[in-house]
């Protein structure tokens, strides 16, 4: 295995990035479009936890019996394009900003703040990410926490234009990044640690595991990745949903309506839909993570930067 000092960095493309992004997209939409039925619930649960009072089980036969199970699918449409767009521009842009930063320390200094440039890389990615996918979340959550707004993404998104204007769908962008941020950021420096930790415990050398064996390595280090990442951001995830569905009193900014929404919430009332929300992203995350490996594969990109 080569030293630091041998190590040379891959050289990619303008076509490995589309490919990165493309992946990033698929594993994200697919992953976030199945686990919709989950994440109705658990927007639910954090809007009206005196109605959905009874657990993730529970919360899921009040809704089918009182809507049907179609209304499990609410959001689906701007679930899968406001996530896939989003992958792309996480997972493409986590490659480009963490081969940028290496390039510019140099890779024996990047080595020893590897965690530093997990941290930015993914910062850096998530901030472009949300400004993609914010709009489309807007609209969601408003299907999500009222049925009959309107029917399906063009529908939902077509009415808040038209009603409230484009600033509206904006209004949940600071939320947005409070949440998905600290969210991305535990949610990759914690995957490349365990992932890192992991091998290092296997005896066999990284190079001859199998591909089923580094599909486990990857589900193994994205279930942790996606737990430490669901604890760190629940609280925000939660105002989102309040900030989301509330209307802005006259004159009031959104700064001054998040204030409102987390003094009515509190601790216990942000932490509202966990259990559902750790089930949801630990799963979506582990899935995230083995597509985007498989699908980088599959597509001959070059493999990762190691540090």
């Amino acid at each position: 295995m080569s030293t630091p000092s041998e190590y040379k960095l891959p050289e990619y493309t303008v076509k490995d990035y589309a490919s990165f992004a493309l992946a990033g997209a698929i594993g994200c939409g697919a992953t976030h479009g199945a686990m919709t039925p989950i994440d109705v619930v658990k927007t639910r649960i954090q809007l009206e936890p005196t109605v959905y009072n009874k657990g993730m089980l529970g919360s899921f036969k009040q809704v089918i019996k009182s809507e049907g199970a179609g209304a499990l699918l609410t959001g689906l449409g701007p679930t899968i394009l406001g996530y896939s767009l989003q992958g792309a521009f996480k997972f493409g842009g986590y490659e480009l900003f963490k081969k940028t930063f290496i390039e510019y320390l140099g890779y024996n200094t990047a080595k020893q703040y590897k965690d530093s440039i997990y941290i930015g890389s993914s910062a850096l990615a998530e901030f472009f990410a949300d400004i993609a996918l914010c709009p489309l979340e807007a609209t969601r959550i408003r299907l999500v926490s009222q049925p009959t707004f309107a029917n399906g993404l063009i529908g939902g998104f077509s009415r808040i234009l038209k009603e409230e204007g484009v600033g509206s769908f904006y209004n949940g962008f600071t939320p947005i990044l409070f949440k998905q941020i600290p969210y991305n950021i535990a949610k990759f420096l914690v995957f490349e640690r365990a992932n890192e930790a992991i091998y290092n415990a296997i005896p066999t050398p990284k190079v001859d595991l199998s591909t089923a064996a580094h599909t486990a390595v990857n589900l193994g280090a994205g279930i942790i990745a996606g737990c430490a990442a669901a604890i760190v951001s629940q609280p925000a995830d939660t105002l989102l949903s309040k900030v989301n569905k509330t209307k802005k009193a006259p004159g009031q900014s959104t700064v001054g309506l998040l204030i409102q929404l987390a003094k009515q919430l509190g601790v216990s009332g942000s932490f509202a839909g966990l259990p559902t929300r750790l089930v949801m992203v630990g799963t979506l995350t582990s899935l995230q993570f083995t597509i985007y490996g498989s699908l980088k594969k599959a597509l001959n990109c070059p493999p990762a930067v190691a540090l």
